[in-house]
């Protein structure tokens, strides 16, 4: 496993050069300015990435307006309490994406942050306190307490809504194969244990937020 300077090194050869790449790094969020999030705007990006997942990203883009017209603004207190009426409403309504599945799912994440709410003060507290050194427990426990966020759909969740933490997608996965810290693409607790290893090691050697060593990883591969 090379050191976090030699792959910045790769990685801004790559892009130009070092001034150039740093202004791509992600933007993270202080715990702070996360906490300050109003609950709705975490169930609004929730439902924005589980429509994404498997379906072409810049029709959601296009109708997006439309999702936030037709959940009122995504109130978490009211989307817990979603009925069948409110389904039935959704599936005739041209605004948003007709998907049944996925249209009941924001009604079982309002309740997951409803309960979230009720255990920390509010949902933005529970995301903005979790540590980043146990960044794949943050991951679990979407993927159990939330509905339709497992895999990368959490990962992104989380990137849109400004939390540290990494992604496993292709050109990560394969920059963590490359330096020998998993053998295939991350998806058991144990590979997932490995990759949250190596990416606190890359960040403590940095000072770097793990987002950036994420983003320093991908851009070292293709």
């Amino acid at each position: 496993m090379r050191s976090f300077d030699e792959l910045f090194e790769i990685a801004a050869a790559r892009k130009g050069g070092a001034a150039a790449f740093e202004p791509t790094l992600p933007e993270i969020k202080t715990p702070a300015e996360l906490a300050t999030i109003p609950d709705d705007r975490w169930l609004s990006t929730m439902t924005r990435c589980v429509f994404q997942a498997g379906f072409n990203w810049k029709v959601i883009e296009n109708k997006w307006p439309g999702f936030e017209d037709a959940f009122e603004g995504f109130p978490v207190g009211r989307w817990s309490l979603m009925s069948d009426d409110d389904l039935d409403r959704l599936l005739k309504d041209t605004r948003v994406v007709r998907h049944a599945k996925k249209l009941i799912s924001v009604g079982e994440n309002a309740a997951f942050l409803r309960d979230l709410a009720a255990e920390h003060g509010s949902a933005a507290r529970c995301f903005a306190d979790w540590p980043g050194t146990d960044f794949i427990g943050l991951l679990e426990m979407l993927k159990k307490r939330g509905a339709r966020l497992g895999g990368n759909t959490g990962q992104y969740f989380l990137r849109f809504m400004g939390k540290d933490g990494f992604m496993t997608g292709g050109d990560v996965s394969a920059a963590l194969i490359r330096e020998g810290v998993v053998d295939k693409q991350p998806s058991s607790k144990r590979d997932m244990a490995a990759v949250q290893e190596a990416f606190n090691t890359w960040a403590a050697e940095s000072g770097r937020p793990i987002a950036h060593v994420s983003k320093v990883l991908a851009c070292t591969v293709g």
